[in-house]
């Protein structure tokens, strides 16, 4: 690969392009080819999902589609973004138990304390393995600097969120997948902006968007004998991929003697990084509340999520997925916008935003039903 680098670079074209221009062909032509065969496989085996209390489909469909993702992810960041398992030693052993884990729960359906302790071994992993850890809040709540155990129990508990908090929002046809499109293109050009030390990061953002590209085709096609949703595996793995890529982006601006390393400073990074994942992050949190106000357990499945509401409101799923990306893309220009304001007060704005769009389904729900 070095050789090839300086080859590239003798005639002037930037390895950095190529390998952003390979890495999307390759993840998308792996995942492309891949779910069919995966898709007979499920079928030959019955290995499907099952409608139940919170399904918005009425009939058995192939559910592990992550495995291909995984497949083309695993291949080419290994390849096109190597750098990243050199400068971070569990992150692809990482990847791989939330492999075991999604297809075995896929498949067979794991008790939650089961998974939850894999995702804290996974999360323990890469926090304390790999020290992608949340260092400051930057002044949120008038906290900066974070201590050691403080940083690691709140950058593991960060891990186990996001990545349950996606495994909740794939409730319906193309948006956990379509918002890890959204949420891997804003942190990959976010990336590119800051410079080059963060190109593998970039050349990560990419592969991913391609790996997910392809699933969609499927995932979102009305032939019924090629739809397949992600999984388990599949949320659970793109959840974990955010968190990393979003942690590595509040880490950026965090004042930090490196050699031959530029420094940035952005005092309301948290606030950006929790304004691109703000979807599965307020959807979370809101149908925790409401479990709880109704004296449930928090774990209880329901139909609380805001993509049911947006089906209660004979949506289709194409066009409920249209309108939640639409809405939560809106959340991130202002948080854009409002970027160089305090910290505390773009959070409040940004939460803000994200709970009335939880809320707005209700509101014209109600408004339909009363001029009835």
């Amino acid at each position: 690969m070095k050789n090839f680098e300086l080859f590239l670079s003798e005639i002037g074209i930037s390895i950095f392009y190529v390998k952003i221009g390979l890495g999307f062909l390759f993840s998308f032509l792996i995942t492309f080819f891949s779910i069919p065969t995966i898709t007979k496989i499920s079928r030959r085996k019955n290995l499907m999902d099952e409608p139940g209390v919170r399904s918005s489909h009425m009939r058995k469909i192939p559910n592990l589609g992550g495995i291909a993702i995984f497949y083309s992810i695993g291949i080419c960041a290994s390849i096109f973004a190597y750098e990243l398992f050199d400068l971070y030693k569990f992150l692809f052993a990482s990847l791989v138990i939330l492999l075991y884990i999604g297809v075995m729960d896929d498949i067979v359906v794991m008790r939650a304390y089961k998974k939850l302790v894999a995702q804290i071994v996974v999360s323990a992993l890469i926090v304390t393995g790999s020290d992608i850890r949340i260092r400051s809040l930057f002044g949120i709540f008038g906290i900066y600097e974070l201590e050691y155990v403080v940083s690691i129990i709140f950058s593991i508990v960060t891990f186990i969120i996001l990545i349950n908090a996606f495994n909740l929002i794939d409730g319906i046809d193309g948006l956990a997948g379509g918002y890890s499109v959204i949420c891997s293109a804003l942190f990959g050009i976010s990336y590119y902006r800051l410079g080059a030390y963060n190109y593998p990061l970039v050349v990560l953002s990419v592969i991913i968007i391609g790996a997910v590209l392809a699933f969609l085709y499927y995932n979102l096609s009305n032939y019924r004998a090629n739809k397949i949703f992600m999984g388990d595996t599949g949320s659970m793995l793109l959840g974990f991929l955010l968190a990393f890529t979003s942690i590595c982006f509040i880490d950026i601006f965090i004042d930090k003697e490196l050699p031959n390393v530029p420094r940035y400073h952005l005092q309301a990074a948290p606030a950006i990084a929790v304004a691109i994942l703000i979807l599965p992050i307020v959807d979370t949190l809101n149908v925790i509340i409401v479990r709880l106000c109704n004296k449930k357990s928090p774990f209880d499945a329901d139909k609380n999520h805001i993509h049911h509401k947006l089906l209660r409101l004979d949506l289709t799923h194409r066009r409920s997925t249209f309108y939640i990306i639409t809405y939560y893309l809106f959340i991130v220009v202002v948080a854009y916008y409002l970027r160089h304001i305090s910290v505390n007060v773009l959070l409040l704005i940004i939460v803000a935003l994200g709970f009335i769009g939880a809320y707005i389904p209700d509101f014209v729900y109600y408004l339909r039903n009363n001029k009835k």
